[in-house]
């Protein structure tokens, strides 16, 4: 396409994992494991959740809501790079791309929102037990969950609607396996200030928010904890925690162990 003397793109290249040939097979079976895996395993849980009555309770109704998220966001980008490296072709046209933007977006900050919501659950648990069950109500879990999926679709499609008013001049080669907003930022010949901006506080805000919320929670468990006289008490209480402690850990370990990626890339 062509604007002006300029030459809009239609599509970008993937680079990915396509240096070297030799290791295509390899990487396809490897990420085909990886994407059964992810799937198969969080499917069980949703599956589980779902047929035992006794895990009806509002931790793991915000568990199902997060292996769900967990499973659509693998799947918005794995099986594209499996055809890609099949198919040994590096291109997405520019609806895709943009498409693929937005529920990475949306599926990123549902997790990190589902954190904090899981975080607050257990606060609620262990320091206010007698009233958890008035608290915590099936339509007041419902409500959280609801409120988080549609202010993950809301940042996203600002994300995007402000992304789709730029243009993609010459360049048009992305170093990933999937489109994300900063690096098609960096692709973008317009002046990209403002959603530069808008990520800046929209992206720290999504993290931040959860991220407090998870900590002054655990502070208020812990010293709620400690307060309680026999050990196999304190035991009882601190573990039904565990699950959500894994996850956090896991899921800030790995944004925290990509930031100099990110840095470099």
């Amino acid at each position: 396409m062509h604007q002006g003397n300029q030459t809009i793109v239609a599509e970008f290249i993937l680079l990915g994992f396509f240096n070297q040939d030799e290791h295509q097979n390899l990487l396809f079976v490897l990420f085909l494991g990886m994407y059964l895996v992810t799937v198969v395993g969080n499917g069980l849980i949703i599956l589980a959740i779902s047929l035992h009555t006794y895990l009806h309770t509002p931790m793991y109704f915000f568990l199902a809501n997060l292996s769900f998220a967990d499973i659509s966001s693998i799947s918005n980008s794995v099986p594209k790079m499996l055809v890609n490296i099949q198919t040994k072709s590096q291109s997405i046209s520019y609806e895709s791309c943009i498409t693929q933007m937005y529920f990475s977006i949306v599926f990123v900050v549902i997790e990190n929102l589902l954190l904090g919501t899981m975080a607050y659950d257990r606060f609620v648990a262990i320091c206010h037990p007698l009233n958890y069950t008035t608290l915590m109500q099936p339509s007041f879990c419902i409500l959280l969950t609801v409120i988080s999926w549609l202010l993950s679709n809301l940042i996203a499609l600002t994300h995007t609607l402000l992304l789709i008013q730029l243009l993609f001049c010459d360049h048009n080669t992305l170093p990933h396996f999937f489109c994300d907003l900063a690096p098609l930022l960096k692709l973008s010949c317009s002046d990209t200030m403002i959603n530069e901006l808008v990520l800046f506080i929209v992206g720290l805000s999504v993290i931040i928010f959860p991220f407090a919320l998870i900590f002054f929670s655990y502070v208020c468990i812990i010293s709620a904890v400690l307060r309680i006289s026999s050990t196999q008490g304190k035991w009882k209480a601190f573990s039904t925690c565990g699950s959500h402690l894994t996850v956090v850990l896991l899921f800030y370990g790995t944004k925290i162990a990509s930031i100099p990626l990110l840095l470099t890339s």
